[in-house]
């Protein structure tokens, strides 16, 4: 008997996905000397030995390019106290960096300030997946501060550092 292959409805799966809780993140490289950047959700870690993670980003995205063609770029976990950043990269702008307090990590890539964590990477591979290309990246500089992370579920954002043990 052939199994008929059937798309999942699109509202069906925005709930799925609300159900999930994620780190927020904002991905960010250089351009041509300018630093471009976005949010991002879609962020997991692969390796601890050799540190390995991923970043997805869609096509769509006017920073993808820039991204595609990048050597590095950083990762920048946002902490709680950066509502500001995250709500200035989640929407298309000519300057996302305007006025935004970052320095250049040790390959150049834009590391933000305030941010729970930061990490440089070197991206090791680009797979083309449907709507999306996913980075899976080589860690080479990561920084952590004693700032609570971000985390976002069911459209809101919530502080990372007050949830409550199961156990």
């Amino acid at each position: 008997m052939a199994v008929t292959q059937v798309q999942p409805d699109l509202d069906v799966m925005k709930r799925v996905n609300r159900q999930f809780v994620t780190g927020v993140t904002v991905v960010t490289a250089m351009d041509d000397g300018a630093p471009r950047g976005l949010a991002v959700n879609a962020f997991a870690s692969i390796s601890l030995d050799p540190a390995t993670v991923m970043v997805a980003v869609q096509h769509t995205s006017s920073t993808h390019d820039c991204l595609f063609r990048a050597d590095h770029l950083a990762i920048n976990i946002l902490s709680t106290d950066q509502l500001d950043v995250v709500n200035r990269f989640a929407v298309k702008s000519d300057d996302k960096f305007a006025g935004l307090d970052w320095d250049a990590g040790p390959f150049g890539s834009p590391l933000i300030a305030r941010s729970a964590a930061v990490m440089e990477v070197e991206i090791r591979e680009r797979l083309r997946a449907s709507t999306h290309t996913v980075f899976m990246c080589r860690v080479v500089h990561a920084e952590v501060s004693n700032r609570h992370p971000m985390v976002y579920s069911a459209g809101k954002f919530f502080d990372g550092g007050t949830l409550t043990d199961l156990v």
